[in-house]
């Protein structure tokens, strides 16, 4: 590999560091190292079939070639994405800056306090334009949020309408649909109709629980609900509303007329279209329901001084905790989009909002009013942004659809000839002109150009928004760009993110995002291009695709790849639900049982039962491996009702099991599928993978294995890859002629991401993927190596060694001294650290994963530091620091604590904040003591309005 190679770049470790670290582990030669570790019968035959590795320069130069190849039309398409202008505030110190985009979901709070505050204004935006009095802090698209919406109503039904079997949902027809589609596929597995109808016709049944409708609807006609929820709620009903928010800062808002759930998308919320994603959903409700809420919800509490501050409230409710009892599989969220969309909030306020929304209604007002005027009829009585039009009998749609690509302008098409258009924020006075010329051509009319945007008056009262909104201080200090600026920086100082240090996450690989690969989402060409627009306009984004799923194959060993799911959780329904959809072309559909081994992440169990499958837990055996007599023995008591195994390799535990191919073959002789979590496909790219296994389907996590950033917990992409016999049943899209097991609103879900992860693959190809995997498992071994005589490892291979990521021992240190996981976890802050996985996969262990891309002076350092702790340990069990009030459990200790004039603690300042020299050179300082998590989860506050008192 050669030294100035973007792979030499990726990878932290160099030829002599590798020699010094083997040395360490005990072997001669790095193959030495990987022959021990993973087992000779899965191993590949020949090197990735890729193309030769690019250089960051040549990579430029490729994805500038894609990017032109996309045609950049004025889109006036609307159905759920719109065109917005992203601050530029925002996109470059949010957007575009590693602080926001590689830090952690916000599990550890006290290093978290910039996200969750971030996030706590997206939530209190949502509730305040909702009317609704909690929000959770994103889902990941609106046609999702519409499905979570269906299942957590179906949970909540009342206890009559669970006697009497109810299981219908009533569904407005004008309804997005693609987020029918999403909902449809959602609902068909867990035995829920959907009954399309008019909203104004809807008669109560017994066995409709539920009601959706959209607000503007998709038409973009704004109607009066209140009569038909007041029906719905008589009848023991729900009603969830997809809403548009920016609308609401104009008519009514749904929890003003009585709205039970209200979704949608924040994404003209400062959100690029992105080709249809990623932007982050939004979901509201009553607070009564909020332990069946699904996502994330960020809450205040106090830290152990009684400093107010943020964390994830409710955290037991973590879907992948919960398991096969799951109301939900939601694992990632969409933080970095909800973040921007919070702050587009904080610089706009309530009159910045209330003007751009205003500024879209009036020149859709002014274009009803001229177009009309040429012989067209616009139909919505009552409209935001959207007009749809009767065409005179002299104009064809066809006619109007040349004009307007003549003019680089696309517009919406009815199946019935009628022709509508969506005004957003980009549209000014100029592209108004442009649009009514269209029209004006094709009816051979002359028209009035418009030179001011005018008042209007649109809405009765009853309709109009009468409420203020955004009325905290923070979306009304921060209107200016330098104090914008300043908001932002103060937040993301209290963070901790790659940007600052390693993040030794077991199992969530917190890898490099390299500049190279994310300068290219800031293109304009991938930032602004509607996901319905037509394809010879998106043959850039196309060819990235093709390209993209063409290298997954041949990395995974598959012949066909989707990448609709955006989430890897999402990823695994997707996965299943194509299991399903084979099984029953064959006749099988009766298989409803998934055998999953009790080690498995927990959202495998989730997706399981939202996939409509029933679980069977197979055990594991004193080494972390599934027990392969208990593996048989379900398998076969089982066989007729098998439908598939869920195994994720290397497993959970961070091993390589030896037994994986007689694994699937105990699988495939029950008639059932194999599919493989590829949240740990790191350790097996350019080494081995699932289709030479012989697993049938697997998701990725490109967050995790393909450099995209976590971005604080999302955005995430999960696509599947299947073997051939699968390849008919993958997800498709409606709008687009194919509606199979539609996950995703967007036809290819997060496609704005997607060049992130081809960047990675074509400059790391081959040698630079191969090498990253072996690193990574060398960097994991050597970890251990290091910290095996004091904490100890509890899981290893059948050699001794241990995979990509270890599981440290920490329960016996709790019962010699009371020293907790939780306790080490919060004294890593102190060094400057990110915790690692705490109590996952066994509880009361730390699971570490150093990934390729750390230098060894940094995991050097991290030993020093994880040594130095260790050596605390054995101070207070030696009796040399005080059992209760020492460095742990003390930790960690805010800068307003160690700086304070009252120290009251029996050791030394210098000792809490400055234990080791190399933290006095990259101190970062934590804003806030060790939290109160019984408080916050005791008295829920959920917008930035809460108090305690």
């Amino acid at each position: 590999m050669k030294t100035d190679s973007f792979a030499s770049r990726h990878i932290g470790i160099s030829e002599e560091d590798i020699q010094v670290m083997l040395r360490k582990i005990g072997v001669a030669t790095l193959d030495e190292l990987i022959d021990k570790t993973i087992p000779a019968n899965i191993r590949l035959k020949e090197p990735l079939a890729l193309p030769p590795a690019m250089t960051e320069y040549e990579f430029s130069n490729h994805i500038a070639q894609l990017a032109s190849k996309n045609k950049l039309f004025t889109s006036y398409i609307g159905m759920g994405w719109y065109n917005t202008i992203t601050p530029a505030v925002i996109q470059r110190n949010v957007f575009e800056n590693p602080v926001w985009y590689t830090s952690y979901t916000p599990y550890q709070t006290e290093v978290s306090q910039g996200r969750l505050e971030a996030l706590m204004n997206f939530q209190t935006a949502v509730c305040d334009l909702t009317a609704m009095p909690l929000a959770n802090c994103s889902l990941l698209d609106e046609a999702t949020a519409a499905a979570e919406a269906v299942t957590m109503m179906y949970a909540l039904r009342p206890r009559d309408k669970q006697k009497a079997g109810a299981n219908v949902v009533f569904v407005d027809e004008n309804i997005f649909p693609q987020t029918l589609a999403v909902m449809t596929t959602r609902a068909i597995p867990q035995g829920i109709e959907l009954r399309m109808g008019k909203y104004a016709e809807f008669t109560p049944a017994p066995e409709v629980f539920a009601c959706i409708v959209q607000y503007p609807n998709a038409d973009g006609s704004i109607e009066d609900y209140r009569i038909f929820t007041e029906k719905a709620h008589e009848a023991g009903c729900k009603v969830a509303v997809a809403a548009d928010l920016l609308s609401l800062a104009m008519i009514v808002p749904p929890g003003e007329w009585g709205a039970d759930i209200v979704f949608g998308t924040t994404q003209r919320f400062g959100t690029p279209l992105f080709y249809g994603g990623p932007s982050a959903a939004y979901f509201a409700t009553r607070d009564e329901y909020k332990r069946n809420m699904p996502g994330r919800i960020i809450g205040w509490s106090k830290d152990k001084y009684g400093k107010l501050c943020y964390r994830m409230a409710l955290q037991t409710r973590e879907q992948h905790i919960k398991r096969e009892k799951a109301t939900s599989n939601i694992c990632t969220a969409q933080a970095l989009l909800a973040t921007m969309a919070g702050f587009y909030a904080v610089y706009h306020g309530q009159e910045g909002i209330t003007g751009i929304a205003s500024r879209i209604h009036n020149i859709s007002a002014f274009l009803e009013k001229e177009i009309n005027k040429l012989g067209y009829k616009q139909v919505n009585k009552y409209y935001f942004d959207t007009l749809r039009f009767i065409l005179p009998d002299n104009v064809s749609a066809q006619q109007i659809r040349t004009i307007a690509l003549s003019k680089e302008v696309n517009l919406r098409y009815f199946d019935n000839g009628d022709v509508g258009f969506s005004i957003d924020e980009t549209t000014d006075t100029a592209a108004a002109g442009i649009l009514l010329s269209i029209f004006a051509i094709a009816a051979e009319k002359d028209y009035q150009k418009m030179t001011v945007i005018p008042e209007s008056a649109a809405f009765p009262k009853e309709l109009k928004r009468q409420s203020a909104f955004l009325t905290h201080e923070v979306f009304n200090k921060y209107h200016t760009e330098t104090e914008m600026m300043r908001y932002i920086k103060r937040l993301d100082r209290k963070d901790i993110s790659l940007a600052h240090s390693m993040i030794p996450l077991g199992s969530c690989t917190m890898k490099l995002n390299a500049a190279a690969e994310m300068l290219p989402l800031s293109r304009p060409e991938f930032m602004c291009m509607h996901p319905l627009v037509p394809e010879d306009q998106a043959e850039g984004y196309r060819m990235l695709i093709e390209n993209l799923s063409e290298e997954l194959k041949t990395i995974t060993g598959f012949a066909g790849v989707s990448l609709q799911p955006n989430s890897g959780a999402a990823g695994e329904y997707t996965g299943l639900r194509v299991i399903r959809s084979y099984l029953e072309s064959i006749g099988q559909g009766h298989r409803n049982k998934i055998l999953i081994p009790a080690s498995a992440h927990g959202t495998n169990p989730a997706s399981a039962i939202q996939a409509g499958f029933v679980t069977v837990t197979c055990a594991c055996d004193g080494q972390g491996n599934v027990d392969m007599e208990d593996l048989r023995a379900k398998a076969e008591e089982n066989k007729e009702d098998l439908a598939a195994l869920m195994i994720t390799y290397p497993s959970t535990h961070g091993i390589f099991e030896t037994e994986i191919v007689e694994i699937c073959n105990i699988i495939h002789a029950c008639g059932a599928q194999v599919y493989m979590d590829g949240a740990n496909m790191n350790a097996q790219v350019g080494l081995t993978n699932p289709g030479f296994i012989g697993a049938d389907v697997c998701h990725l996590n490109l967050h995790k294995t393909f450099a995209s950033p976590h971005g604080g917990g999302g955005p995430g992409v999960g696509p599947i890859c299947v073997a051939e016999h699968l390849v008919p049943f993958l997800p498709g899209h409606g709008l687009f002629g194919n509606p199979m097991n539609e996950v995703s609103s967007a036809p290819y879900g997060s496609a704005g991401i997607l060049p992130i992860t081809y960047g990675y693959i074509c400059m790391m190809s081959t040698e630079g993927l191969t090498m990253a995997t072996k690193a990574a498992i060398l960097n994991a071994n050597y970890l251990a190596a290091c910290l095996k005589d004091t904490y100890g490892i509890v899981y290893r291979g059948a050699n001794g060694f241990v995979g990509h990521e270890m599981i440290l021992e920490c329960r016996k240190i709790h019962e010699e001294t009371g020293i907790s996981e939780n306790d080490i976890a919060k004294r890593l802050m102190d060094y400057g650290y990110h915790a690692p996985t705490l109590s996952f996969p066994v509880h009361g262990t730390l699971m570490i994963e150093p990934t390729e891309s750390e230098s060894l002076w940094e995991l050097d350092n991290f030993i020093t530091v994880m040594q130095t702790i260790w050596k605390e340990i054995q101070e207070v069990k030696n009796g040399e620091a005080d059992k209760d009030d020492n460095v742990l459990v003390n930790a960690p200790h805010p800068e307003y604590e160690v700086v304070g004039d009252n120290w009251e603690h029996c050791y030394t300042r210098e000792k809490a904040a400055y234990p080791i020299e190399s933290v006095r050179e990259n101190k970062f300082w934590i804003n806030v003591a060790r939290v109160d998590n019984t408080l916050g989860d005791r008295k829920l506050l959920p917008t930035r309005y809460g108090t305690f008192e």
